[in-house]
């Protein structure tokens, strides 16, 4: 899964990030809530670990824009130096799926990442079964059904065609894509990244009849994006 740390202190970040990732999630890190912000509205993930105080936008007032303008947010965990009890509830009712007070054990912070993220994972962003026209994904099986009719994928493969749909029409860079499915940004995966999707183009046949394509946008990644059937 992927996770964004946002926190105005690089030592904070990189701690978190290691924690992160020593879970064997991929994490990015930010100290500027105006740029996350920008982040967010781009790319797509799996929990925001998010500090209350920061220059641009504070955590607080993100909370309230995720809430706001994002059609689908990451749960988010608020870990900061305050710890009076008007500031947790006033972060819980304003958004927070949990909330830490600096500072915590290594330990406690590993198991409420963990704990979160299945919390996300059961609220239906990973449902077992999921439907996007006349495409159907069986998350369990690793399978895809189009028209009723049974493709069967390899684990990367389905991942990948899978990443798609949970973000239909949104833009996704390269990097980002080989970071969520091959956990690596190394130029060598650049040919494996096009050659996994040029495969899951052609075995679910992504194309205007079937309601879906995948689309290059050039210098920056691909989109899985919607076709009305004009038919």
């Amino acid at each position: 899964m992927r996770v964004v740390i946002a926190d105005d202190e690089p030592e904070v970040v990189h701690h978190l990030k290691a924690i992160v990732e020593e879970l064997g999630h991929a994490a990015v890190g930010y100290t500027d809530g105006n740029a996350l912000m920008r982040t967010l509205v781009s790319d797509p993930f799996d929990l925001l670990m998010l500090d209350w105080n920061m220059p641009g936008k504070d955590g607080l007032e993100i909370l309230k824009w995720m809430q706001e303008t994002l059609p689908k947010q990451p749960p988010v965990m608020m870990i900061t130096n305050r710890s009076a009890k008007k500031d947790i509830t006033e972060a819980l009712y304003a958004g927070a799926a949990d909330y830490i007070s600096k500072p915590e054990d290594r330990a406690v912070i590993a198991a409420r990442i963990s704990a979160t993220l299945r919390c996300g994972a059961i609220g239906g962003a990973f449902d077992t079964e999921a439907t996007y026209g006349n495409y159907r994904l069986n998350r369990i099986e690793q399978t895809v059904f189009v028209n009723g009719q049974i493709i069967a994928l390899t684990a990367k493969e389905f991942e990948l065609a899978d990443f798609f749909f949970r973000n239909v029409n949104r833009t996704l860079s390269r990097n980002y894509l080989m970071e969520a499915i091959w956990r690596t940004t190394a130029a060598l995966a650049t040919r494996t990244l096009d050659m996994h999707i040029s495969r899951v183009r052609s075995k679910l046949h992504l194309q205007p009849e079937n309601g879906f394509r995948i689309s290059t946008v050039f210098g920056y990644g691909y989109r899985l994006e919607t076709i009305a059937n004009t038919r």
